[in-house]
């Protein structure tokens, strides 16, 4: 997902293109960047949903924006039980051990930064941007994040995990109707998103199954 756009913002208003390239300090694309426009009117519509998968003992998407209020489904696609949990103060919750999707998704209703772990897998790390706004997106692998929305100026907050302390900080105000435009994080990117998972140990695996097995 490279751009969202959250509900018709008004019947007859023609949405346009918003894009922008996010690099770091050092001029590099950085990918996992959330990037969001405020001054927007929340349209009126139902609740929201998203999904945030575990497919190869990791989180996809690695990041995942949503609006305050979006019903988030963590599904486990690996032939494995994960215990996904979270202590971040927007959003504590814990999913113990399981496999395929739990009953019920998790209600994310206070914005901010939601990091994500599982007990059974330590090096499995994502995370949930809550958002109060109502055009967000995310940046690929090159950088871009693609927005459409109506005629107007907005301004503009970055977010991504490399940022001090974690937190979002403002980009500057800028014009829907604008040409694409580059937008500069205040550090170099040299970590990955994710750390790798380790080399598999049938070893470990056994003992980890047996474990899980014993578990009531």
């Amino acid at each position: 997902m490279t751009g969202c756009l959250l509900g018709a913002y008004a019947i007859g208003v023609q949405a346009q293109p918003f894009q922008a390239r996010i690099v770091d300090a050092a001029g590099n694309p950085v990918a996992g960047a959330v990037l969001s426009l405020g001054g927007l009117t929340r349209p009126a519509q139902t609740a929201t949903a998203a999904v945030m998968d575990q497919v190869g003992k990791q989180f996809v998407p690695a990041v995942l924006p949503v609006r305050v209020g979006t019903a988030v489904s963590f599904p486990n696609r690996d032939d494995i039980r994960h215990q996904v949990y979270s202590f971040s103060p927007a959003k504590r919750f814990e999913l113990r051990l399981y496999e395929g999707t739990p009953s019920e998704p998790v209600i994310f209703d206070q914005p901010g930064l939601v990091v994500l772990g599982c007990n059974i897998h330590d090096w499995m790390l994502g995370y949930v941007y809550v958002t109060e706004d109502a055009a967000f997106g995310v940046s690929d692998a090159q950088g871009q994040v693609r927005l459409e929305v109506p005629p107007g100026e907005y301004p503009a907050t970055l977010w991504h995990p490399a940022l001090s302390g974690m937190q979002p900080l403002p980009a500057g105000q800028f014009s829907s109707s604008a040409e694409p435009i580059e937008l500069r994080l205040p550090v170099v990117v040299t970590a990955p998103l994710q750390p790798s998972p380790p080399a598999p140990s049938a070893f470990a695996d056994a003992f980890r199954d047996a474990t899980r097995e014993a578990q009531p």
